[in-house]
């Protein structure tokens, strides 16, 4: 098994643009002694958007890491694939995402949830973790009522596990996560205690796993809930990994994996407070913001940069409902905050990107705004060669937005 490093990010490359902006970012960490590995990731959702493969993607990371001369690890991450989407990602991707949150809710066979329960008398009665004040008082109806709900997606998970190691060979060269966050309901950390019992049952070693946490963790903006729920439900998930891996054999690498939908500013103290205080490794996800931030340096550029981003928010505005659909869970835009194509057409450089980056305290910040062109990046994808164009004509702004981007926001914030 090849063992995930302690602290990893996830970051997107929607058109294999900005690998050399993104390695920067961890370069500048490196020397502010923060030892982060890049993982960069791309769904399939987001390959077939754009008409690319995840070899295009390692391509890029691999030469980034030649011509910047990063000695340490990098990992490509096969984001969200499933049993039906996997093929195309085993040979260029060294960290998969099993993707079973589709299964959440569908019931497993009854003898296989009779034979859990009878395996797992530990989950039932007064369960003490250490970490967790107050011990878990959990019913034989609860774990009834979790393995009904959780079985049957650990038993797809393992199916997809197993394909990848036929595929690859073995299992020594690539790193496992098992993701359950799109989904409609949060996983309570008991929940997550006779999941992870399921997970080590089906003999997936899993390095990772991503809850889903309370509150809305929407694409591109900040989060939305109550921050010091989070923070308990955090510190708790931590504690159940740690006892799991104590209880159920599971790698003493498992760490929690945030998948952000960008920029959850609000609960970076928490999880920084909470990672400082158990030495427990972290896994966050936070991939659309280096394609907002290529639009920020567009427009910052001004001339033709700041016309294709304007024409890209016109376009994007124009075809909402079909951008949004896909993503409807994960976003909440109110259409009368959206300003009218007319008007940002008359934006300076300043406006734009005042409305765009993700500055709260900005008066001209504008959330909604953000959100739509956070799922708006079919629409560069359909200019083609002409986005691709712009980057490189613009690169050095881009590229400072990308990297600062990650840094000052992201990374200095959670680990430093």
């Amino acid at each position: 098994m090849k063992t995930c490093p302690k602290y990893t990010f996830g970051v997107g490359d929607r058109f294999a643009n900005g690998a050399h902006a993104q390695l920067t970012a961890f370069i500048e960490a490196k020397k502010l002694g923060i030892d982060i590995t890049p993982v960069w990731n791309k769904s399939n959702r987001e390959h077939n958007i754009i008409g690319s493969e995840p070899s295009q993607t390692r391509e890029a990371a691999d030469k980034a890491v030649a011509d910047l001369g990063w000695t340490g690890e990098y990992l490509l991450d096969a984001d969200h694939i499933n049993l039906s989407t996997v093929d195309r990602f085993v040979a260029p991707c060294d960290f998969f995402t099993l993707d079973v949150a589709d299964d959440i809710g569908e019931a497993a066979d009854p003898s296989d949830v009779a034979a859990f329960i009878a395996k797992h008398p530990e989950l039932i009665g007064t369960v003490s973790i250490e970490g967790i004040s107050e011990p878990f008082e959990i019913t034989r109806a609860d774990v009834e009522k979790t393995a009904n709900q959780f079985l049957k997606a650990t038993q797809k998970a393992a199916a997809i596990y197993q394909h990848i190691v036929a595929a690859k060979g073995g299992v020594d060269n690539f790193v496992t996560e098992v993701s359950m966050d799109e989904t409609d309901s949060p996983q309570t950390p008991p929940e997550l205690l006779v999941i992870l019992a399921a997970i080590a049952d089906q003999g997936i070693p899993i390095q990772t796993i991503a809850p889903k946490f309370t509150g809305r963790f929407n694409k591109g903006v900040d989060y939305v809930g109550d921050p010091l729920q989070f923070e308990k439900e955090f510190n708790d998930d931590l504690a159940v990994i740690a006892h799991a891996i104590k209880t159920y054999g599971l790698p003493p690498a498992l760490k929690l994996s945030v998948h952000s939908g960008s920029d959850k500013f609000s609960i970076y103290p928490y999880i920084k407070k909470a990672i400082q205080r158990t030495g427990a490794g972290l896994h966050i996800k936070t991939a659309g913001t280096n394609w907002l931030e290529e639009i920020v340096g567009l427009a910052e550029s001004g001339g033709e940069g700041l016309a294709l981003a304007k024409k890209i928010y016109a376009k994007a505005l124009e075809k909402k409902a079909a951008l949004c659909e896909p993503y409807a869970t994960v976003i909440d835009i109110k259409d009368s905050n959206l300003p009218s194509a007319e008007e940002v057409n008359g934006w300076t450089s300043t406006q734009y990107t005042d409305a765009l980056r993700h500055i709260p305290t900005n008066p001209g910040y504008n959330a909604d705004l953000r959100q739509l062109l956070h799922v708006g990046f079919k629409i560069a994808a359909q200019l083609e060669d002409t986005y691709i164009q712009a980057l490189k004509d613009n690169s050095e702004v881009v590229a400072k937005n990308v990297t600062g981007n990650l840094l000052d926001r992201h990374m200095k914030p959670l680990f430093l």
